[in-house]
C-alpha cells in the first residue's frame, strides 16, 4: 500500500463534523461540518505546503536571521526560510507524532523533541484533538524533560474557507476585536507595533477583506467574559460562518491571505494563526514562555 506523504490518516467524528488529522506534524489535513469544508486544506496524495494545519513548535513565526540568546548564551537555528534569512515555524512540522489515545471523537498524539544544534533542550510534546457536536478544542501540552530551562512558543496554522470552493477570500467577511498590529520590516521581523484605528488593518467591525494583502499579526486582543478570545470569518452572503477561540495564553493573532502561495492556490482560504507570543521572540523575549525542567504547560484553542 502506499503511504500518504502526511502519513497515518486519523479520522474522527461526531454529530455532523468530521475532522482528519496526520501523522506528519501531526496537523489539521481536513475539518468538514455536513457538507462544507471549513479548512482550505490539502488532499491526501499530496505533502502539505504552505504550513497548512500545522502546529508551530517550539516557536511560531519567525526568527530573525535564527539567531538568539538565552541565559547568556547565543545559538544559531537553520534557516528555514531562506530566501528571507530567517528560522520559521519551529522544528516539529515535518516529525513524526506517535498516537497515545484514541477515540472516535477524540485523539492524543506525542512527539518527544530531542535536543538538537540551535536549540539544545529537551520537550516532550502532547497535542489533543476532541470534536463535539460543538466544533473542535485543541489542547496543546509541552513538558521541558531537561536539566536546563528553554524557551517556548506555540502557533498553529489552519487556513479557512466560507466561500465555495475555488472562490478567492476577497468578498469573505473578517471580524477580529483586537486594537493593535505588528509592524514588520521586508523580511517579517517586527519594528513596532501600532493602533488598528484609522487603518484599513482595523477589523473591529466585521468587514469585507477586499483586496487587501494580509501577513500580519495583531495584538491586544479584546476578550470575552469567560476569557476567551474569538474571530469571526463569513462567507459575503453570510450563510457560513467560522469561529476560532483562543484561551488566554493566545495573546496574539496572524492572518495570512495566502498571496505568496504557489497559483492557483492564492487566496483561496485565510490562515487564521493563534500564537502564544509573536514573530521574533526567541531574540527579544516579548511574550515568550520560559519553561523550567520539568515543568508542564498546556494552552487552548478551538473552532466553533
Amino acid at each position: 500500500m502506499t503511504r500518504p506523504p502526511s502519513g497515518e490518516q486519523f479520522e474522527l467524528e461526531s454529530g455532523d463534523w468530521r475532522l482528519t488529522v496526520v501523522e506528519v506534524g501531526g496537523g489539521l489535513r481536513a475539518l468538514r461540518r455536513g457538507d462544507w469544508q471549513l479548512l482550505d486544506g490539502y488532499p491526501v496524495d499530496r505533502m502539505c505546503n504552505g504550513g497548512r494545519g500545522q502546529p508551530l513548535m517550539p516557536w511560531p513565526n519567525r526568527i530573525d536571521g535564527g539567531r538568539y540568546t538565552f541565559d547568556g548564551k547565543p545559538y544559531q537555528l537553520a534557516l528555514t526560510e531562506p530566501l528571507r534569512g530567517n528560522a520559521i515555524h519551529g522544528l516539529t512540522r515535518w516529525a513524526h507524532w506517535r498516537p497515545v489515545e484514541r477515540g472516535a471523537a477524540r485523539i492524543v498524539l506525542e512527539h518527544a523533541l530531542d535536543p538538537q544544534p540551535g536549540y539544545p533542550f529537551s520537550l516532550a510534546l502532547r497535542l489533543q484533538y476532541e470534536l463535539t457536536p460543538q466544533g473542535l478544542t485543541v489542547r496543546t501540552c509541552a513538558t521541558n524533560t531537561g536539566v536546563s530551562r528553554c524557551p517556548f512558543g506555540v502557533g498553529f496554522h489552519p487556513y479557512f474557507s466560507c466561500e465555495p470552493a475555488g472562490t478567492r477570500v476577497d468578498a469573505s467577511l473578517l471580524k477580529l476585536a483586537a486594537s493593535d498590529y505588528i509592524l514588520t520590516d521586508a523580511r517579517g521581523i517586527p519594528t513596532g507595533r501600532a493602533p488598528v484605528e484609522g487603518t484599513s488593518f482595523d477589523f473591529r467591525r466585521a468587514r469585507p477583506i477586499g483586496d487587501l494583502v494580509l501577513d500580519t499579526a495583531f495584538a491586544s486582543l479584546a476578550r470575552d467574559p469567560d476569557g476567551r478570545a474569538r474571530v469571526e470569518l463569513a462567507s459575503s452572503d453570510q450563510r457560513r460562518r467560522v469561529t476560532l477561540w483562543l484561551d488566554e495564553s493566545y495573546r496574539y493573532l496572524q492572518v495570512f491571505t495566502g498571496d505568496t502561495l504557489p497559483q492557483p492556490e492564492r487566496r483561496l482560504g485565510v490562515a487564521i494563526e493563534p500564537m502564544t507570543c509573536p514573530a521574533n521572540a526567541f531574540a527579544t523575549g516579548e511574550a515568550l514562555r520560559v519553561l523550567e525542567p520539568g515543568e508542564t504547560w498546556h494552552c487552548e484553542w478551538g473552532i466553533a
